[in-house]
């Protein structure tokens, strides 16, 4: 199964060297996705070995990873694996996401943290636990950590989305919309280190949009 890492990055200069480094190493393709970082994120990837796209402005993370998807649809990948460029995601797991995947039908795997939480700050892991459960209603399927955004997803489920969102609401786009057009998602247990960063996630516009997003789905599910 021929498979690539997207990776979109904001200002992950002091992270990005060592994830590319250690993805090459598994022999996979790495496109890091450099979402107009006013630091020299781009060119530390570059020199890595990462291929890397890049958006001129800040235009939000679903569409760093709506450009790396439309990348491997042209490139001919049969699976990416999306991951976040700040180190909280392991390169040690996606062996095991790309052995489930082989092995299984399921197009759509998703990283679970819900099990390893003794490091994670409360108030995500609270705002996680009911969004995955809200996420999870609207999907008809248990997803226990809608938020994480260490996945997989197949070409044919690529091929079906048509995403229209740009923020961090895109990666629950991706889900009920994937869920929508039938995909079984199956949750994979993965570690993940919590080092004190802080998330770019603003509390009140970013839940403003992703309320006006799910609520803009209902609606479009009840038409």
């Amino acid at each position: 199964m021929k498979t690539c890492v997207i990776i979109p990055t904001y200002n992950e200069s002091s992270a990005i060297k060592g994830l590319v480094e250690k993805i090459r190493g598994l022999g996979l393709k790495t496109v890091v996705i450099d979402d107009g970082s006013q630091d020299n994120t781009a060119e530390i990837a570059c020199r890595s070995g990462a291929v890397v796209l890049e958006n001129r402005n800040n235009q939000g993370k679903g569409a760093s990873l709506r450009k790396g998807f439309s990348f491997a649809l042209e490139e001919g990948f049969d699976a990416v694996v999306t991951m976040d460029g700040d180190g909280q995601h392991l390169p040690d797991d996606i062996p095991f996401f790309l052995r489930l995947a082989e092995a299984s039908g399921t197009a759509v795997f998703v990283g679970n943290r819900i099990s390893k939480t003794r490091n994670m700050p409360i108030t995500r892991l609270f705002t996680n636990r009911f969004m995955s459960w809200l996420i999870s209603i609207i999907c008809g399927q248990k997803i226990p950590d809608t938020q994480c955004g260490f996945r997989l997803l197949k070409k044919e489920v690529l091929k079906k989305l048509e995403l229209r969102t740009s923020k961090y609401e895109t990666e629950s786009e991706i889900l009920i919309k994937a869920a929508r057009a039938g995909f079984k998602i199956e949750s994979v247990p993965i570690k993940t280190v919590y080092s004190g960063e802080k998330s770019s996630i603003h509390p009140v516009i970013d839940t403003f949009r992703f309320f006006k997003f799910l609520l803009r789905e209902l609606w479009t599910a009840k038409s």
